[in-house]
């Protein structure tokens, strides 16, 4: 049987040494975000913060800091939920017909939260003040929450069935808002929430929602859990934690999760924002202040004993990192159930996730054709564009299962040199070049746009791929050096970029000019440029990271010998993509040295981190 709460949890973790109490003073101001990611980084054990600096609640973080960590909290339930994911049923979907429940592992009786009139949750009260004032980053714009449940329901069908439970960012102190009276929402497009918002201000209706923090671990990933259309989280978070979901309810409130470590219940008013952030991201820099909703706080609740988990978010890997790979591992074999002709998509967590795709999927068009080339592959690459949260990506790569049966997506370098050897830049680039893009990916024309390049490569190789700089490579001025990051791929250092947001830069459109007459590159069919050509070749991460954060299709790739036909475009020699960090360009995160050496103390000889960082 699963955890009920998060008290259990800890109690457990504790016992088959998988926690580390710290009983020394922390301070929640950048401190204790610091301590775990380096414990994160370090593969180390969650941690209980008994003593931190002006807080009267203990902090738990990195609970979900390994993937072996997180399948142990769940591993009483796995065999069912992948039972069911073998079934291929949509869980939901069994309580509309009963007596389909046969055919479903008993699991399912769990989908349904239950009502009771017990909640620890309701037995004190506090303020957003009276809560850990957690600062991640040395930039952040205030306290945030940085694990919340964010609970709502459509306000035209009332009640679980159309409930949505999501983690969107919550700032509790800082810029505008009212100290105690107001929290921010941050929430990107293409989420749950948006929908039940839509629908209050289109009738002028205040939309109701709680905040929960902590409770059964479950709740934490049903929030982040990308889940078919029509199933609940609080259904997918009652099948992880093997029970059903204790939800309670005050007059005039949307439910509250009874076992949560604390509640925070207020309203949105419709189409009202204040500026929000900045705040350090999992793309490895700071979102920065927009104008978002903001909960009109009424009540904050807390159980008796309540523990108050947190995260940090950075550049990957992070922790959400070991959220992504359960997740995967959980949902992935969903995917071709929901997609025709894919077999697997891989949202690469190296480069933030959102903005890169690799996918492999079923090329059968024209299976007498003497050569293959993508054809079906694109009407999957549509497909998978059009599918929720992957509809936020700018770079999807996908190949074809012909061509190589074996491969995986997850060998991310195998995979991208497949793809190289065979793509043929004059026919095989496909752009969209005004569309949505992620809220936290500042590379593209304004907040939430942008555009995505989908690189689609069938049929045999067409070049064998270099795995050194060429001898004698002649540079344009203001350019190098370089070095190979992959084969196949060379970086090549640049000057400052000086474009303004959505342009092309003339600097780099001569860069490739230079090479109209040149032939430099045999074997070398995509150039990153980019600020440091050491640090982006230096690992396959960093490559990652610095190419596809830092480029938006339509206006940072280039090409040798680029030509159009029609309205396509191409290249008949290398693809280049400007990776320079931009003037428009979201701030990097950075430690602060003062707070790092005193981590580093903690690790010393005698401090509660010794053998661990």
């Amino acid at each position: 049987m699963g955890y009920s709460n998060l008290q259990q949890c800890v109690v457990d973790l504790e016992q088959h040494g998988m926690l580390r109490r710290i009983d020394v003073p922390c301070d929640p101001y950048l401190e204790v975000g610091a301590i775990q990611r380096r414990v994160y980084q370090a593969g180390g054990p969650a941690l209980l913060f008994t003593n931190a600096t002006g807080s009267t609640f203990p902090l738990l973080g990195n609970l979900f800091g390994t993937l072996e960590r997180t399948r142990f909290i769940f591993r009483d339930t796995l065999d069912d939920i992948r039972r069911l994911v073998d079934l291929k049923i949509n869980p939901f979907s069994l309580l509309k017909n009963p007596l389909d429940m046969v055919k479903a592992p008993l699991a399912a009786y769990n989908l349904l939260p239950r009502v009771t009139s017990s909640a620890p949750v309701l037995e004190c009260r506090t303020t957003l003040s009276g809560l850990p004032q957690l600062v991640s980053w040395p930039r952040d714009g205030g306290a945030f929450i940085t694990l919340p449940q964010v609970y709502s329901e459509s306000p035209s069908q009332p009640g679980f069935g159309k409930s949505n439970l999501g983690m969107y960012r919550v700032q509790i102190s800082g810029n505008k808002y009212q100290p105690d009276k107001q929290a921010g929402l941050h929430y990107q497009i293409h989420r749950g929430i948006g929908g039940h918002h839509a629908e209050a201000i289109a009738h002028g209706d205040l939309l109701r929602v709680n905040v929960f923090i902590g409770g059964a671990p479950s709740m934490t990933v049903a929030a982040v859990m990308p889940l078919p259309e029509g199933m609940p989280e609080l259904s997918f978070a009652g099948l992880l934690a093997g029970q059903r979901i204790p939800m309670t309810r005050l007059p005039g409130h949307v439910p509250l999760s009874a076992e949560a470590d604390f509640c925070i219940c207020g309203v949105v008013h419709p189409g009202s924002t204040l500026p929000e952030g900045p705040f350090g991201d999992h793309l490895g820099y700071y979102s920065l202040t927009h104008e978002f909703p903001y909960i009109e706080v009424e009540a904050v609740y807390h159980r008796r004993d309540a523990i108050f988990p947190f995260t940090t978010v950075g550049r990957p890997p992070q922790e959400d990192t070991s959220f992504g790979a359960f997740i995967h591992e959980l949902s992935g074999p969903l995917i071709p159930t929901v997609v025709s002709g894919v077999r697997e998509v891989h949202a690469v967590d190296a480069a933030g996730v959102h903005p890169l795709l690799l996918a492999i999927a079923s090329e059968r068009y024209v299976p007498y054709a003497a050569v293959r080339q993508p054809q079906e592959l694109l009407t999957v690459a549509n497909a998978i564009l059009g599918q929720g949260q992957l509809s936020l990506a700018k770079y999807l790569f996908i190949a074809a299962h012909e061509d190589a049966p074996a491969l995986d997506t997850h060998d991310i370098a195998a995979f991208l040199g497949h793809v190289l050897e065979r793509a043929d830049w004059r026919g095989d680039l496909h752009f969209q070049t005004a569309t949505t893009v992620d809220t936290l990916d500042y590379s593209g024309s304004g907040l939430n746009e942008g555009s995505k390049l989908v690189i689609a490569a069938a049929g045999p190789p067409r070049c064998k791929l270099a795995h050194q700089v060429p001898a004698g490579l002649e540079l344009p001025a203001g350019f190098g050096p370089a070095a190979v990051c992959l084969p196949g791929v060379l970086a090549i250092q640049g000057p400052p970029s000086g474009q303004g947001r959505g342009e092309c830069d003339p600097l780099v459109e001569e860069f490739c000019r230079f090479y109209e007459q040149r032939d430099c590159f045999e074997g070398l069919p995509l150039i990153v440029i980019c600020n440091d050509n050491t640090f982006t070749a230096a690992t396959l991460n960093n490559f990652l990271w610095v190419t596809f954060t830092r480029s938006n299709p339509s206006s940072d790739v280039y090409g040798i010998r680029a030509e159009r036909r029609g309205h396509h475009w191409g290249c008949r020699g290398p693809l280049v993509i400007d990776a320079r960090v931009k003037p428009f360009h979201a701030p990097g995160l950075e430690d602060d040295p003062e707070i790092e050496r005193r981590v580093d103390a903690l690790g010393a000889k005698g401090g509660p981190l010794q053998g661990i960082i």
